[in-house]
């Protein structure tokens, strides 16, 4: 236990135990609360790869030939729960996930596509502005299972070249960056003082 500091002006003292955190953390996994699904209209004009099997070419021509031109959808979820150590200037966090892309089909139907392990290390900051309390996040690391595999009937079960994974793990990486740490960003930031 540490003995908080002697306050000589009016202040706001937050302490966060990992014992908190982590407590959060599988209250929410627990619960489903770490699932999310996307499909093509949900993701920005300019995010570097769209939901449809064309896009996913690059990674899997057997898809593009098989549906051609087909949407897609993709079903993150945290297949463990996460883990989260306090520092004193940050909250680290790693987080195990996995994405299923599905081809959806004219009659609605999900084909399963492939299966991607993402393991990601994320850091969160607190910030004070304008008497706001807010936080900043950060991601320091990704890595993508190189076991992915691609399920899409009917071919059979295979892995895809490590070449594939490293070329969609990259374009992961850049997509995060781009798009989903500036999003989380600006839900944690302090909003402007009415």
């Amino acid at each position: 236990p540490k003995t908080p500091p002697m306050a000589h002006e009016p202040m706001l003292l937050v302490a966060i135990t990992e014992f908190v955190a982590n407590s959060a953390a599988s209250t929410y996994f627990t619960a489903g609360a770490l699932r999310r699904n996307f499909s093509g209209n949900m993701l920005p004009r300019q995010f570097p790869l769209q939901l449809r099997t064309k896009s996913m070419e690059v990674f899997s021509p057997e898809l593009q030939e098989l549906y051609p031109d087909q949407p897609m959808e993709l079903h993150l979820w945290a297949r463990q729960q996460p883990l989260l150590s306090c520092h004193p200037d940050a909250l680290h966090g790693t987080l195990f996930s996995s994405a299923e892309a599905f081809v959806v089909l004219p009659n609605a139907t999900r084909v399963p596509a492939f299966l991607l392990n993402i393991d990601a290390n994320v850091t969160g900051k607190p910030t004070i502005t304008r008497n706001r309390l807010g936080g900043t996040v950060r991601l320091t690391g990704l890595v993508t299972n190189p076991r992915t595999y691609l399920r899409a009937p009917p071919f059979p079960t295979s892995g895809l070249p490590v070449p594939q994974v490293k070329r969609l793990e990259t374009l992961l990486k850049f997509g995060l960056w781009l798009f989903g740490v500036p999003r989380a960003n600006s839900k944690c930031c302090p909003g402007p003082v009415p």
